[in-house]
């Protein structure tokens, strides 16, 4: 993998492939034992050794330092050994290169000890496990003055910063690079060995673990990953939605983190996304009103939970006529815990035909929340935003305001008066119970 150096380092082909196509920002997605970690090391000294930069910092960051030190410190030490003139220091787990370039084991746990330090170049090492505030509040930062690197690694698990880093690296392959290796691709392990360790591990560990595949990385998640994948490369045709009613959905922000969302759902299309960051509330009052009065809606349902009422109140005195829903109502069907979780459930019921618009943010934001029946009712009840942010994940505010589309059936105001007129030609006065047998 050099010329000018010899590291003793004799790689697999997918991983010479990674370092040739390495971008700035690449994210490489390789099943257990397929060799991340040792690439991770040699790539961090290619690049720190011929770096001209004054002062070169490089480092490797585990979820934990005592992992960075028993999974990569051997590795670090040994092939930083090949360049004569390289100083070790086992107290800081660090190397100084003979151009003065130093390479340094982190652990995420403590990210005190990044704070204030530049690097030219950063290896993240299992990011399914890391938090997703070390990237974006200290390594993204630590990168910028120098322009510097980044490269993702690790197995799937679950929706985390790792499948976000991922999906975003697909869509945007001019300036990520994404890699992803099944066992069954590299030939690392001996085939023999293979179907021996699939035989003992249970099918979603063998699809997690060795088939890199994310959406056998959590079972419960309600709006499966290959279903929102495939519902971003849908397509729906403009005849195939026009006598669908037009239904929007707002999410109201809490927090000034979380974001306040105008979904607007037509059929089985889902168009692009409105979202506002640190909105005060009678902006964002004036913003639903806006799209009320160009985008006319058969109904507008809005999240009336916290300061979702203020929103909901003046948009009505207004002489707008929206529609207030209580996440944390009860349910109108009894099998499930809340209102929150009948409208998810509907939603991930439309996505198997549905078309939505691309995004990372989307896909992270419908696949993160889990479901179970843990609870005392025994009714399917849907992770907590509160439970997720635990886990370092941010609120589902853009899916959270798609399932407010679902909150009930909506009739198309076209279709609607067209069957009116027919009827009151006929004499007849539509009754609710009319409508529940399908003007809708």
């Amino acid at each position: 993998m050099g010329s000018a150096i010899d590291l003793k380092f004799a790689p697999w082909p997918h991983q010479r492939e990674a370092h040739e196509r390495r971008l700035r920002f690449s994210v490489l997605v390789w099943h257990r034992r397929a060799g991340k970690t040792v690439w991770a090391i040699v790539e961090l000294i290619l690049a720190a050794i011929v770096c001209t930069r004054q002062a070169p910092r490089f480092a490797y960051i585990a979820p934990y330092y005592r992992q960075a030190k028993s999974v990569a410190w051997e590795y670090l030490r040994r092939f930083a050994l090949c360049i004569p003139g390289t100083d070790i220091n086992e107290t800081e787990l660090s190397v100084r290169l003979p151009n003065g370039a130093v390479i340094r084991l982190y652990g995420a746990d403590n990210p005190d000890t990044l704070r204030g330090l530049y690097f030219d170049g950063v290896v993240l090492d299992e990011v399914a496990d890391m938090r997703p505030q070390v990237w974006g509040e200290i390594i993204r930062p630590a990168l910028a003055d120098r322009e510097g690197w980044a490269v993702f690694i690790g197995t799937p698990k679950g929706h985390n910063l790792f499948s976000e880093k991922y999906f975003e690296a697909l869509q945007n392959p001019a300036e990520w690079f994404a890699d992803l290796r099944r066992a069954s691709d590299t030939g690392a392990i001996a085939p023999a060995e293979l179907e021996k360790a699939k035989r003992e591990m249970s099918p979603p560990q063998w699809a997690q673990e060795m088939e890199c595949d994310f959406g056998a990385a959590v079972e419960n998640a309600l709006c499966p990953l290959e279903v929102v994948l495939a519902a971003q490369k849908r397509a729906v045709t403009a005849p195939e939605i026009e006598d669908m009613p037009v239904i929007l959905g707002v999410d109201v922000a809490r927090m000034g983190g979380d974001r306040s969302v105008i979904a607007r759902r037509q059929g089985r299309a889902l168009f692009p996304l409105a979202t506002f960051r640190q909105i005060k509330t009678m902006e964002l009052v004036g913003r639903v009103a806006r799209a009320l009065d160009e985008i006319k809606p058969d109904a507008c349902f809005i999240d009336s939970g916290g300061i979702g009422a203020g929103v909901v109140d003046r948009l009505e005195q207004m002489g707008h006529d929206v529609i207030p829903v209580d996440f944390g109502e009860t349910a109108l069907d009894a099998r499930f815990d809340n209102r929150r979780a009948e409208m998810w459930w509907g939603m991930a019921d439309w996505l198997v035909g549905a078309s939505i618009p691309p995004g990372a943010d989307l896909v992270a934001d419908l696949t993160a929340p889990t479901y179970d029946y843990a609870n005392r009712r025994g009714r399917l009840a849907l992770e907590s935003k509160d439970s997720m942010r635990e886990r370092g994940l941010a609120s589902p505010d853009l899916a959270d305001a798609i399932a407010l589309t679902f909150a009930a059936p909506v009739a198309c105001r076209k279709t609607h008066d067209a069957l009116l007129g027919y009827e009151l030609r006929r004499g007849h006065v539509r009754s609710e119970l009319d409508d529940e047998r399908g003007y809708r």
